[in-house]
């Protein structure tokens, strides 16, 4: 499905290049608001790392499908401006780092020259919306969710409703049951259903990690795919209007729910949907996502040197598709890291031997799809020669972790270093677990689970222990998480906090006592839930005496240097922007948008950007005055209690009534007319108010 923005989609691209240049360069000479700048340049894929002077850009790959076109030019682009290492993530993504602010604008332009963008891949926005790895091509699968992820992607990027959310909105989508997409942990999870002949989705809605990690709501156990679409713009309006913005930590769609509780807030979807740019939008899914090469080359005769090993990586990292005649080949990278030279020489194999097709997945590997059996041999030497062909993808051995103290400001502890040595472990002492795919274990740097862990079986997050006034690394354990399928799922508990360097033994007893003690064919989460969290806790607590402490354990994995606790400010959201001067130039801006939306008759969207307008100047007014703006919401009620009810602006009516006419009035053009009149009506009445109090002052 195209954008229904889609004539428009380019001048406004070059337009968000060129206004992230110039901002840059008002930045540099003081001009912007700092807090200003960074929401913007967040919601533009930069974001600030650990080292100073330097920038993570997060490449957005939606659903995690990229062609090999893309992945060499997101290796020029890498060579260019970064150092060379491409980074997978947990969203689909890929991640450089060490970029130079001033040259993101022209990274960003070279990338999109092959239809990659940077465009809310981090910020208060919809993220990259994830899928199941295999969609296109699952033995189990409903059917394939490639189209409908794509459709979604395309209609809110950009998109005037979720630009400037509380905090951060993740999509996820899986084919079948299995549920390998995570639909339990995402703000809307959408697994594949058909019912009577008709597809569509279970939905859940709310779920989320973080420090504190909950669990999806069912919304709907069924929804037509036409549906779809409506009901997370309806959901993104009511989270916009509703979410905390004041206290970031609570500004997540899973604490609105717990707050107005769910059958509440799907009254208020009700509410909104007349305002809805589309009652409906079809998906055309008979598009074609992923196909055979049309261009296959006969692959070469090969001798393999070690055929246990080939056996074994056949066994555990290639699987059957749906199409007869066809695997799929999968690729495990240890902390989803690989390089510029290896991707080039990828990109050619894949030319020759697999589709133009290849998908990042949500445990940080890739995967090639459409490859013919008899180039499996060949292509094992060539993946071999170049280090990836580890055994045991999304197995015990494949461990997920995010960047840690390595690059985010947020890291508490190593997490990149302790994930290699996790797997050098299980690939040493515990050959036989490279085909469990059963127990996950995942690692974060801190509590935040970028990394995942509240959803692993066997979950660490970087923290800290003291010993006689002295800092170490610590790990806090997690055991229990995981799918159970079907959009439900499980969030580990918190056990034990052990030094980080005493991550091995915990492993060893904890896989160990599993072997002997748990019964045959049970589930490391089954085994965990029978006998309990103190069992466990009693299993490891000796790890947890710090009267054994050795100098050792105050060093990091992979430092030679003592701990030092050092955690910068986090930029995993966009920042609130509270001035009032900055606040009236964005509304100036938004009223501009809703009349360049009007002339391209997306009224639906100049409606937007009127109410916005009107609501963030209604903001600037209550923030002169001091008085508190958690909620969009919140901003309207205080406005009349604190400015129109106190004769401090006079209004025909309420400004209730006044903002909210889009509940009840269709996007129409005379409504959008009309309703930007209003909003610039209401927006000199405030600057005019402004301008008072400034002389009063």
């Amino acid at each position: 499905m195209q954008s229904f923005r889609s004539e428009i989609e380019n001048p406004i691209v070059e337009q968000d290049i060129l206004d992230l240049e110039k901002k840059i360069a008002q930045a540099k000479l003081g001009q912007i608001d700092e807090e200003k700048f960074r929401s913007l340049r967040l919601a533009r894929g930069i974001y600030g790392q650990r080292q100073p002077g330097v920038q993570m850009i997060r490449i957005k790959i939606p659903f995690g499908k990229m062609t090999t076109e893309q992945l060499l030019k997101i290796s020029d682009v890498s060579d260019e401006y970064s150092i060379g290492r491409l980074h997978t993530t947990t969203r689909q993504d890929i991640q450089i780092h060490y970029v130079s602010l001033d040259r993101t604008p022209e990274l960003w332009s070279e990338l999109e020259k092959s239809d990659i963008t940077l465009r809310e891949a981090c910020g208060n926005c919809v993220r990259n919306v994830t899928a199941s790895i295999d969609a296109g091509v699952a033995t189990d699968e409903v059917f394939d969710v490639s189209p409908y992820a794509d459709a979604i992607f395309k209609f809110f990027l950009r998109n005037p409703v979720c630009q400037e959310m509380g905090r951060k909105f993740k999509i996820s989508l899986s084919g079948s049951e299995q549920d390998n997409a995570f639909a339990f942990m995402h703000d809307i999870g959408l697994v594949a259903k058909i019912k009577d002949g008709v597809k569509g989705f279970k939905v859940m809605l709310g779920g989320g990690l973080g420090a504190q990690p909950m669990l999806a709501y069912e919304a709907y156990e069924f929804i037509s795919a036409e549906k779809v679409i409506p009901f997370i713009e309806a959901t993104l309006r009511v989270f916009d209007r509703y979410g905390e913005r004041s206290k970031r930590l609570k500004a997540r769609l899973k604490y609105l729910l717990s707050d107005i509780g769910v059958e509440q807030f799907m009254k208020e979807t009700e509410l909104v949907s007349t305002s809805l740019s589309q009652q409906t939008v079809v998906i055309d899914d008979a598009v074609e996502y992923t196909a055979p090469n049309p261009n296959y080359k006969v692959a070469p005769a090969v001798t393999i040197d070690d055929a246990a090993a080939y056996a074994t990586w056949k066994k555990a990292n290639v699987k059957e598709q749906k199409q007869d005649g066809f695997v799929s080949i999968y690729i495990r990278l240890t902390n989803g890291d690989f390089y510029t030279p290896e991707a080039r020489k990828l990109a050619a194999l894949v030319d020759d031997y697999a589709a133009n097709d290849m998908r990042i997945s949500i445990n940080q590997g890739l995967m090639l799809r459409f490859v013919q059996p008899e180039s499996l041999p060949f292509i094992y030497t060539q993946l071999k020669e170049w280090g990836m062909v580890k055994a045991g993808f999304d197995s015990v051995a494949d461990v997920t972790a995010c960047p840690g103290t390595d690059t985010c400001n947020l890291g508490i502890s190593d997490s990149v270093n302790t994930a290699v040595v996790i797997e050098e472990l299980i690939e040493q002492e515990y050959p036989e677990l490279i085909h469990n795919n059963d127990i996950k274990i995942k690692i974060s740097g801190c509590m935040n689970s970028c990394g995942q862990h509240s959803i692993a079986a066997i979950g660490f997050h970087g923290s800290t222990l003291k010993k006689d006034g002295n800092v170490m690394p610590a790990l806090q354990v997690l055991l229990g998480g995981g799918s159970t399928g079907d959009g439900l799922g499980t969030v580990a508990d918190k056990v034990i906090k052990l030094p980080s360097k005493r991550v091995k033994e915990a492993l060893r007893l904890l896989l160990d006592d599993y072997s002997t003690n748990g019964n045959s064919g049970e589930y490391f989460n089954d085994y965990y839930r029978r006998q309990e969290k103190m069992y466990f806790y009693a299993l490891l607590k000796p790890l947890a005496n710090l009267d054994t402490i050795e100098a050792s354990d105050f060093i990091d994995w992979g430092h030679d240097d003592s701990y030092i606790k050092q955690i910068g400010v986090g930029e995993c959201a966009g920042a609130l922007i509270d001035l009032v001067a900055t606040i009236f130039i964005d509304v100036e801006e938004k009223l501009i948008f809703s009349k360049e939306a009007a002339s391209k008759d997306l009224f639906s969207d100049a409606i937007y950007h009127s109410y916005s307008a009107m609501v963030n100047a209604a903001k600037a007014s209550l923030t002169s005055f001091g008085v508190a703006t958690n909620t969009l919401s919140g901003i309207v009620a205080s406005f009349d209690e604190h400015v129109v009810k106190e004769g401090k602006i006079e209004l025909d009516g309420t400004f209730n009534d006044l903002v909210y006419q889009m509940n009840t009035l269709e996007p129409t053009k005379e409504f959008a007319s009309s309703y930007l009149k209003a909003a610039q009506g209401f927006y000199d009445k405030i600057a005019q108010l402004r301008k008072s109090q400034l002389e009063e002052k």
